[in-house]
This record gives C-alpha cells, sequence and structure tokens, in this order.
C-alpha cells in the first residue's frame, strides 16, 4: 500500500494539521499496541459513501482502513494486513457510535475479532478526525498478573488522552532516535507527585545497571537518578523534567559506562496531570559502538588528510626535481608526474572532508581544472569550462576518474593548440575546453572537446604515455569505454561512457 498521506488523499483527507496528527498517532501507536497486547487498526471514513454527485449513500460502508499495527508484546488478531479494508456492517455500527458520539465504545459483537473491541475516536481540536479501534485476545483481556495490569491501564490513559485529544502531544519531540526506548526496555509508572507506583522487572533492572540498589517502589524516581549521577559531568537541564513526568520529552543518563535513555510521557484526564509513564532502555552498547563509528570516521578522515598531506610533499619533491634537469624531455616527463600526483592529491582532500561512500565529484573537477593553466605556453590563452554538473560519484572510482579528465584536458591543451597554429597576425593563440557530463541513473557519459587543429588522419589520438593512462583507466578500472571522435565546428572530442556503482558499491 501507499504511504499514510496518499492513503488519507485518496480518501479526501487534505487539512494539513489533520494530516499531521495522524501521523503523529501512528507513529507512536506500537507503544500503545504493546502496553495493549493488542492489534490497533485507524479507520477514516471512506469516499466510497459518497455516489457520482457527491451524495451519502447510505448503502455503502462509511469507513476505511489507513493503517494497522500489531503488538510485539503477544500475537496478533489479525494475520493480514487490514490496510485498504472497507468497514463490515458490525464495525460499522461500532465505528459510527464512536464517532458521532465521541467516546470510546465497546464492541458487543460475540465474533472475533470484534468481541471485546474497543473504538476510540482520534480527536484534534475539539473535532473527530479518525477512529482507532483496539483488539485484543480473550485471554490477554482476563490476564491477572501485576505486570499486565499495569501495561493494560497504561495503554488505557493513553486512549482516553487521544479521545480527549489530548494525545499524541506536540510539543513532544517528534521521530524515533536510535536507542529510544520501547515497552519491553523498562516500564515505571509515576504518580502525579513522581512517585514510583509501579517498575516493571526490566525497568527495575535498568535502574540496578545505574548503580541504584534497593527498592523502587513508593520512591520518588527524580531523587533515586539525581543521586546516582550527582558526582558525574553536568546533565541534561530536561532531566528533572523527564524524572518527574512533567514534560512529555527525552533524555539520556550515564552513570561510569552505563548510559540509559529515557523518555517520559505525561497522562492526563480532562486537561488534569494525574501521573506519568517512564520508558528506560540501557542504551550503553549502543553508544559504544556509536563512538566506535565516530571515532573511525575521525581516523579514515585524518588518513586521506595525511595522504594528501604526503602527496603534496611528493608533488613539491618532482616540481623541484624538474628545476634542476637539464633536458626539456625529462623536464616535461617529471610536470607530468607532478600534476598526476597533484590530483590525486586533490581527490584525497575532498574524501578527507566526510567518510560517505560518494562524493562531490564537481569539486574535484574544479579544483583539478585550476591546475591545468600552467599547461600553456605564453603564447596560448585557453578557456576552460564544466558545463553540466557530475553529481556523487562513488569514492572508488573518484580517483580513477579524476586522473582520465586531467590527462584527456592535458592532452586537450597539449596537442590541440600548437604554437605552429598560432596566427600571423595574432600575438596570442586562443581557444577553448569543455568537460561536459551527462548522467543517466546507471551510468555517467562525459565529453571533453576542444575547437583546437583537431585530430591527425593518420596517427589518431595518439600513443603516448598520457593515452595509455587514459585508456587504461577507463577500460579496466571503471569497466567503461573512450572514443575520440572530430568534433563539429572544428576541434576533437573525446568521450567517456563508464557505468555508476550503486551507492556504497
Amino acid at each position: 500500500m501507499g504511504l499514510l498521506s496518499d492513503l488519507l488523499a485518496a480518501e479526501g483527507i487534505v487539512d494539513g494539521e489533520d494530516v499531521e496528527w495522524l501521523h503523529l498517532v501512528v507513529g507512536d501507536w506500537q507503544l500503545i499496541a504493546d502496553l495493549s497486547f493488542a492489534d490497533l487498526v485507524l479507520w477514516v471514513p471512506s469516499r466510497a459513501r459518497e455516489d457520482e454527485a457527491g451524495d451519502r449513500d447510505p448503502g455503502l460502508p462509511d469507513f476505511r482502513v489507513i493503517a494497522h499495527c500489531r503488538p510485539t508484546t503477544g500475537s496478533t488478531v489479525y494475520p493480514r494486513d487490514e490496510v485498504g479494508t472497507l468497514a463490515s456492517a458490525e464495525e460499522q455500527a461500532l465505528l459510527d457510535a464512536a464517532h458521532s458520539e465521541q467516546r470510546i465504545v465497546i464492541s458487543q459483537a460475540g465474533e472475533p475479532p470484534l468481541v471485546g473491541a474497543e473504538a476510540v475516536p482520534v480527536v484534534r481540536a475539539g473535532r473527530v478526525i479518525a477512529v482507532l479501534t483496539r483488539h485484543t485476545e480473550e485471554s490477554r483481556r482476563q490476564g491477572s498478573s501485576r505486570l499486565e495490569r499495569y501495561y493494560r491501564s497504561s495503554a488505557t490513559m493513553l486512549l482516553s488522552m487521544i479521545a480527549e485529544g489530548a494525545f499524541p502531544d506536540l510539543s513532544a519531540p517528534s521521530g524515533a532516535q536510535r536507542g529510544e526506548p520501547r515497552v519491553g526496555d523498562g516500564l515505571i509508572v509515576l504518580n502525579r507527585e513522581g512517585r514510583v507506583r509501579y517498575a516493571s522487572p526490566n525497568g527495575v533492572s535498568v535502574l540496578h545497571r545505574l548503580g541504584h540498589e534497593g527498592e523502587i517502589e513508593g520512591r520518588y524516581l527524580a531523587e533515586v537518578v539525581s543521586g546516582l549521577i550527582a558526582q558525574l559531568r553536568p546533565v541534561d537541564e530536561t532531566l528533572p523534567l523527564v524524572l518527574t513526568g512533567r514534560a512529555p520529552w527525552r533524555t539520556e543518563v550515564e552513570s561510569g559506562r552505563v548510559t540509559v535513555s529515557l523518555r517520559a510521557i505525561p497522562i492526563t484526564r480532562a486537561g488534569t496531570r494525574t501521573g506519568a509513564i517512564i520508558l528506560a532502555r540501557d542504551v550503553s552498547e549502543l553508544r559504544r559502538r556509536e563512538r566506535e563509528l565516530l571515532s573511525r570516521d575521525a581516523m579514515i578522515r585524518e588518513m586521506h588528510h595525511r595522504v594528501k598531506n604526503n602527496l603534496q610533499t611528493v608533488s613539491a619533491l618532482l616540481r623541484l626535481q624538474a628545476r634542476r634537469m637539464e633536458s626539456e624531455e625529462s623536464r616535461a616527463a617529471l610536470e607530468e608526474a607532478m600534476r598526476r600526483v597533484a590530483i590525486i592529491a586533490v581527490v584525497h582532500d575532498v574524501l578527507s572532508q566526510g567518510v560517505e561512500s560518494e562524493v562531490d565529484f564537481d569539486e574535484i573537477v574544479d579544483k583539478g581544472l585550476r591546475l591545468t593553466p600552467e599547461l600553456t605556453s605564453p603564447g596560448v590563452e585557453i578557456s576552460l569550462r564544466r558545463t553540466a554538473s557530475f553529481g556523487a560519484i562513488s569514492s572508488a572510482d573518484a580517483t580513477s576518474l579524476a586522473l582520465a579528465l586531467t590527462e584527456l584536458v592535458t592532452n586537450a591543451i597539449e596537442h590541440g593548440f600548437p604554437l605552429s597554429a598560432k596566427p600571423a597576425d595574432q600575438d596570442t593563440l586562443r581557444g577553448s575546453v569543455w568537460v561536459t557530463p551527462e548522467r543517466q541513473p546507471d551510468r555517467l557519459t562525459v565529453t571533453i572537446a576542444d575547437d583546437g587543429v583537431g585530430l591527425r588522419p593518420v596517427e589518431g589520438p595518439g600513443r603516448g604515455l598520457g593515452t595509455q593512462i587514459v585508456r587504461t583507466l577507463i577500460t579496466s578500472d571503471l569497466s567503461g569505454s573512450i572514443e575520440w571522435r572530430p568534433r563539429e565546428g572544428g576541434g576533437t572530442e573525446a568521450v567517456i561512457d563508464v557505468p555508476l556503482r550503486a551507492d556504497g558499491v
């Protein structure tokens, strides 16, 4: 099925605030499903109830399922996904009652999954915009363990807040986070004063890992946790509000090597706070791995930075050596090697700024083009331009592609604009070189064009070291192809076609 917003739009629900409210409900209802040991189904008025003239047809169902959530704490009563299903006659009666009377209605039907089902109006700004139904197995409804009773009562309080329009809370941080506490990780129920009424076994274990010893129930949670972290680093200023259940916020506390993520959900009735639910999760291992990844990322960036510095040193040494060479041929060879090392250094410079699997290749090309003006003779003036964007290129291919492009631009300048082609009546030979990428979803085509003297009819593109390097890089390293051809209007075009790697490959 489509995204929730698409399903809502299909049923004519396009009000931005209503859509956002339903997104928040669905974004947080796994919590209620787990506390209830129940399936949750979200219904909205269906366009199927209208005929072609837009009038209601009483013979058609009024509600359609747009979202369905199963519990992770128990078995489901719906083996099939219910999204898109229209309400049956029995479901219709239950949904109509909750929608029109704006109250929670319990089904009197005697057949599963409607037996004992509850219909909860989803209220925003005093209006019912949808109906949520809760479907529980009979064995779960009759369960009598203390944990089950507190789980179900917590879920019932949250459903009552939905019917009052008080949940979800717009002031709460939205979006899931890594290490977000879940029901099974640890549940602590507070009364209005912030004392612990109930703590699940996992909730007790989480506090014990922080260093607490002894009983928890009957004590102020804020006092318990504050005593464990009083001697440590400054804590999040939202911590007291979370520990007392006064604000729907999240925070983390650390004690030694233990890190605990906490989320508070205030419970209200008719606008008055009556207590709170605190979800707690030990995220020590998760945070340790994140720190390792951050350290590894920093190490990779530092490695690229040092490689770049070393390559720049090599390039400088080659430049010094070239200046001492008496042979013009030897000096030219060293200068070519210097430029190749310099473009590899540019790639590592860009890689040192991040650890993503892809790099912004436009930046690499632009820096590489700035290295080429020194190739020209005093009487030659070349305009270099990149006419389109390369986009993101796999870091594994960046070096080979950058080297190949630099070699082709170098060849275009050196062989396309010899001094012998300068008109006798002009002091300067002017020309242009264009680098034009054309990107497709899985391929990249790059044209390096110049308006110089063009290809030699017999020799073609040449068989020098530069051409050999380009062929090797394109065909072997990049699994692509290259073609040289005359440019319409004069000059030469070298066309590269290479496949693009998928992200991270």
